[in-house]
């Protein structure tokens, strides 16, 4: 017996959005862009880019009006970053203090804003951690940064920098080495 939240719903195409998980042909896939189209008689098309959750592929498919797609419970965690190494990154719940590990493909494109005690929002399909949701915005303080050229200021130069999780980003000419600047973790 299956109880409620295990029962497997259909969800009609036309309900689809960005942030929508789905399973289609074995596969998790979240929708990343989604685009209905209506021209003039016969049914709608809608079409949606998608990312595998497991393999981290792009896929595009187009449904016609009217099909349904299997939809998946998630289940959702607030965790604290501690520290990466090779394999894995390392997570602490701070309600109920376990330490879930993520593999490091996983979180690969996350590893630029993650510094210690860094908030992340963990998404589980049936115990395996499969997606993960950074702040909007993270602070990161400048390591490394070029002086800035006197005339330079007119024109509104960026130039890049080193900030402390190694990542490199364009700033204004003005930032200097010490600054702390806010990234924005979606752009």
């Amino acid at each position: 017996f299956k109880t409620i939240g295990e029962i497997s719903r259909m969800i009609d195409v036309n309900e689809l959005r960005k942030g929508v998980t789905i399973e289609l042909d074995g596969a998790l896939l979240k929708v990343i862009d989604y685009e209905h189209n209506k021209a003039g008689r016969g049914n709608a098309t809608i079409r949606i880019k998608a990312k595998n959750l497991r393999t981290g592929a792009h896929v595009e498919r187009t449904f016609t009006s009217g099909n349904r797609v299997q939809d998946v419970h998630l289940e959702f965690q607030n965790v604290q970053f501690l520290y990466a190494d090779n394999d894995f990154f390392h997570f602490m719940n701070t309600e109920t203090y376990e330490q879930p590990q993520v593999n490091a493909e996983i979180m690969k494109d996350a590893a630029p804003y993650l510094k210690e005690n860094t908030d992340v929002k963990l998404t589980y399909y049936q115990n395996e951690i499969i997606d993960y949701e950074l702040p909007l915005s993270v602070d990161l303080l400048v390591v490394q940064a070029d002086i800035a050229v006197r005339g330079d200021t007119a024109t509104g130069v960026n130039k890049q920098v080193t900030v402390e999780t190694g990542a490199r980003v364009m700033v204004p000419n003005f930032v200097s080495e010490g600054d702390t600047i806010r990234v924005n973790t979606s752009t």
